[in-house]
C-alpha cells in the first residue's frame, strides 16, 4: 500500500502520487520527455541504465517495467555506462575523476552531462518510487513478475 493517497492528476500512479501539486507533475513529465527526446544518447542505452538503477534503488514498479538490464559484458560502452549509473545510485560520494575517465572514453562531455542530468533524475523517480512504496501490483506496463526477477 502507498505511504500517501492518490490525487486526481495524473495517468499513472507514480503521476497520481506527484500530482498533488498539478504544476510539479506538469514540469515533471515535461523534463521527463525531454530526458528521453531531446537526447543524443541512444534510448536504449538509457533504457539499460534505468533498469539497472531500478535494481540499485529498489524501487518495484520501475523493477517489474521493463525486468533486468539486458546487456552482456561485451557490450563495454553500456556496461560502463549501467556500473557508472549503479555506482550513483549507491554512493555517488565515491565517484572519483577516474570513474569520468572512463566515460569520456566513449561520450563527449555534452553527453557526459546528458548522462548524469538523465542518471540524477532516474534516480530521483526511483528513490521516491521506492520510498512511497510504489510496488509491482500498481505497475501497469510491467513485462515481468518480481518472483521471476530476483
Amino acid at each position: 500500500m502507498v505511504r500517501i493517497k492518490f490525487s486526481n492528476n495524473g495517468n499513472t500512479p507514480f503521476e497520481r502520487l506527484i500530482g498533488h501539486n498539478n504544476d510539479f507533475l506538469k514540469q515533471w513529465n515535461n523534463l521527463e520527455k525531454t530526458l528521453w527526446e531531446e537526447t543524443s544518447l541512444d534510448p536504449d542505452l538509457l533504457e539499460q541504465v534505468r533498469r539497472t538503477m531500478a535494481f540499485g534503488n529498489g524501487c518495484e514498479y520501475c523493477m517489474v517495467k521493463g525486468g533486468k538490464p539486458d546487456f552482456d559484458e561485451s557490450q563495454i560502452k553500456i556496461s560502463t555506462t549501467a556500473s557508472f549509473a549503479e555506482l550513483f545510485c549507491i554512493d555517488h560520494r565515491s565517484i572519483s575523476d577516474a570513474h569520468f575517465d572512463m566515460l569520456r572514453e566513449y561520450f563527449s562531455d555534452k553527453e557526459i552531462s546528458e548522462l548524469c542530468v538523465f542518471i540524477s533524475f532516474v534516480n530521483a523517480s526511483q528513490k521516491l518510487g521506492k520510498a512511497l512504496n510504489l510496488a509491482e501490483d500498481l505497475q501497469a506496463e510491467a513485462v515481468v513478475k518480481l518472483k521471476d526477477i530476483k
